[in-house]
């Protein structure tokens, strides 16, 4: 019987021990998680005496691995209200015009509001976009490392006011950085695809919107019945049915090839301050980076130092149980992105129980509203104690919204540390030296946010991926054995 264990017992761990599972029910498969309860990002806590969202709580429906896995574990699934995106930008809301792609529009003439006749004017003016191809060692042009960032690309095209106006906030509201430091290339693609073939941005932001308009019958994002954050426990429940171990409260220390044992890993895990070890056949690393990189340094050193190069945005989810009399004053739609150039203390905002039907229904005497503090180099908001956090996203959401806003009746602050992976320029050639010095160990992989994209789909598609390679390198030693 062969043996995996799985570092992480986040959504992407999980998820990996699930396919292990289902694919090869007489594995051992072992899930170490440093923390007290599985899940990571994906967490509920009980605001107002009921349990609520507070880290992510949507998936990409369009994307087929989160639809799949919900199918797999028998859970349905729920879909979130739909209203045009609002941004509050200088001091009122406006609605997102349609036909964006990551806040680049198809036609400048339709963000005036957004934007001032001179900034609609300079977009309207669309400019070619250089993108800097460095050279390889031999002295060739290496096309496979050219890369820009969304922010110098869009700026170059179309101004700087599309930019700081309208792609930094919604940019902003997947990866917490900064449009000017985000690669094109990984974080958004069609964008960078239309850059190399010499096409324009306003193009390729209509041809994004073309294809979304032709399946509109679809839903766009889902999750769980009872939120995103229900999706651990019903994996976890999944996993317990088919005697895999979770163990929390362990956290994996040291990573190593077992001397004597061909083929086997060495793991020394942590519990209760004392060591214990634990040897697999294949092991799969689903921690941040930094962690990863820290477990891989002796028998990876390329891919650690890659997976070290990674830098994380550390922000904070603050969530207000009102009564449900605010539901009626709040403005239409499910809440507004911020652009950071107004140099508000919010970064977004959520009208939870407007979106989710299913909390609505669930807690019908409260509204519950949540906003969202801190991005990459931007975090000393984050320094405020909680009940400061509390009161700042407070005054933001009342002036937003141009309510007198009563008292809540609970709230919570959820910091998240290290939240959410920045993929710099030159992320995906990052990306490359990761995988390709890992092909070197067999039976060894890593999957998560890191790698090809900060949604719960993408670590969903990563974890499977990790898994079928464990599996592939664990039936080929069986071939030679």
């Amino acid at each position: 019987m062969k043996s995996v264990a799985i570092v992480g017992g986040g959504v992407s761990g999980l998820v990996a021990a699930w396919h292990l599972a289902t694919t090869a029910p007489s594995w051992k498969i072992t899930v170490f998680e440093a923390d007290e309860r599985v899940g990571g990002k994906l967490r509920q806590e009980e605001i107002a005496g009921h349990r609520v969202d507070v880290g992510a709580e949507s998936a990409l429906w369009r994307r087929p691995e989160v639809v799949d896995l919900l199918a797999e574990l028998g859970v349905e699934a729920v879909h979130p209200q739909r209203f045009p995106a609002l941004l509050w930008s200088r001091g009122s809301l406006e609605a997102l015009p349609a036909g964006t792609l990551m806040g680049i529009p198809s036609d400048p003439e339709s963000a005036r509001g957004l934007l001032s006749d001179d900034e609609v004017a300079r977009a309207a003016d669309e400019r070619p976009v250089e993108i800097s191809v460095p050279r390889s060692e031999a002295g060739d042009s290496a096309d496979d490392l050219a890369d820009i960032s969304v922010g110098d690309a869009v700026e170059q095209a179309l101004g700087a006011a599309v930019v700081d106006r309208m792609v930094e906030p919604l940019l902003g509201g997947v990866y917490a950085g900064n449009a000017r430091e985000l690669s094109a290339r990984a974080c958004v693609p069609p964008l960078f695809k239309a850059l190399r073939d010499g096409g324009r941005l306003t193009e390729a932001a209509r041809a994004a919107s073309s294809a979304v308009s032709s399946n509109d019958t679809r839903q766009v994002f889902g999750a769980p019945t009872d939120g995103m954050g229900s999706l651990p426990e019903a994996l976890r429940a999944g996993l317990a049915d088919r005697g895999v171990d979770v163990v929390t409260g362990a956290r994996v220390t040291e990573l190593r090839r077992s001397l004597g044992h061909r083929g086997t890993w060495h793991l020394e895990v942590e519990r209760d301050g004392l060591p214990e070890p634990h040897e697999a056949d294949g092991v799969i690393v689903t921690t941040a980076a930094p962690a990863a990189a820290r477990l891989l340094a002796a028998i990876a050193p390329e891919a650690s130092d890659a997976l070290g190069g990674i830098e994380y945005a550390t922000m904070a989810i603050v969530t207000y149980a009102f009564p449900a009399s605010v539901h009626a004053s709040l403005p239409e739609g499910t809440g507004f992105l911020v652009p950071p150039v107004d140099g508000r203390t919010i970064k977004a905002s959520t009208f939870s129980s407007v979106k989710w039907p299913w909390l609505a229904e669930a807690a019908p005497d409260v509204a519950y509203v949540r906003v969202s503090m801190g991005r990459h180099r931007d975090e000393a908001v984050l320094d405020h104690a909680d009940d400061e956090l509390l009161a700042l996203g407070l005054d933001d959401l009342g002036e937003a919204t141009g309510l007198d806003l009563p008292a809540p009746l609970d709230a919570h602050v959820q910091r998240w540390a290290n939240g959410l992976p920045q993929y710099a320029l030159g992320h995906v050639e990052r990306v490359r030296r990761i995988r390709d010095d890992l092909t070197r160990l067999p039976a060894l992989d890593v999957a998560g946010a890191a790698l090809d994209g900060v949604g719960i789909p993408a670590c969903v598609a990563t974890a499977r991926a990790a898994a079928d390679r464990v599996l592939d390198d664990l039936a080929a030693q069986d071939a030679l054995a």
